[in-house]
């Protein structure tokens, strides 16, 4: 019977479904993460009689033929880059992204990645890197003994540095655009790197080029809405019950078929 490996499709489905959504509802709080919807397909059509075949001699059509679908399949895993919400932190070397772009993280590997997460510190050279030690995207070294560190929403950063009075140009943050930036590929750690889906990266000062502005002493928090993740893993829950039923059901019946044979 086509229903039981039809609705095996359906569980297999929402199966999925629910690891997604409960991926995003484990990265609540995560800077700068951005939530991602599974996206499914109907599968091929088993033709019993083909629309606009002929139903008799005289040439009259049907109208609507005899389909019968096999299920489901999943057709993407779809990540939504709404903004998050602004986290104020007090830390100067934290800064938020409002509105699109990315900053630029350079790898061990000398790759460029790229994040949302502007949870920023600084490594024993004083180098502005990411929380897992990365350096940002032109490097910028923060003076041993500067105070006063400004981020600009231009990006311009600059500080008091020992000796001088006046304010000194530490250097210049950019930011990254994508053509696609939902066909950027994840990598963990809330880094993401380019894909054949993306794009190129086009890198402009921040505020430029249609790009965002940087918030500093401000992280960007996780876009997840936890009252519409519980709302999707319910519905995901029931829709998994009723592929269950139908397997339940045309077991019944092939068993009654059985029974009447025998």
């Amino acid at each position: 019977m086509r229903a039981l490996s039809t609705a095996a499709t359906g569980m297999a489905a929402q199966e999925l479904n629910v690891e997604v959504i409960s991926n995003n509802i484990a990265n609540m709080n995560t800077v700068g993460f951005k939530r991602q919807r599974a996206e499914f397909q109907d599968l091929l059509y088993q033709d019993q009689e083909q629309v606009g075949s002929q139903s008799d001699s005289t040439g009259t059509v049907v109208p609507t033929g005899l389909q019968v679908g096999s299920g489901v399949k999943a057709g993407s895993i779809y990540r939504i880059t709404q903004q998050g919400s602004m986290t104020q932190t007090s830390n100067p070397l934290d800064v938020a992204i409002q509105g699109a772009g990315y900053l630029q993280v350079q790898l061990p590997s000398g790759e460029t990645a790229y994040t949302r997460a502007g949870n920023l510190s600084v490594n024993n050279s004083g180098v502005l890197v990411t929380d897992q030690g990365y350096p940002i995207l032109p490097q910028i070294t923060i003076p041993t003994g500067a105070t006063n560190i400004t981020i600009s929403q231009s990006g311009l950063v600059s500080a008091t540095v020992p000796g001088s009075s006046t304010p000194s140009n530490l250097g210049q943050l950019q930011l990254a655009s994508f053509i696609n930036e939902a066909g950027l590929e994840g990598l963990g750690d809330n880094l993401w790197q380019v894909s054949g889906a993306s794009g190129a990266a086009v890198v402009a000062q921040p505020g430029q080029n249609g790009l965002g502005t940087l918030l500093q002493g401000y992280t960007e928090a996780s876009n997840v809405d936890p009252v519409s993740e519980i709302t999707n893993l319910i519905v995901a829950q029931r829709a998994y019950e009723m592929n269950s039923k139908v397997i339940t059901t045309a077991d019944q019946m092939l068993a009654t078929s059985v029974q009447e044979k025998s």
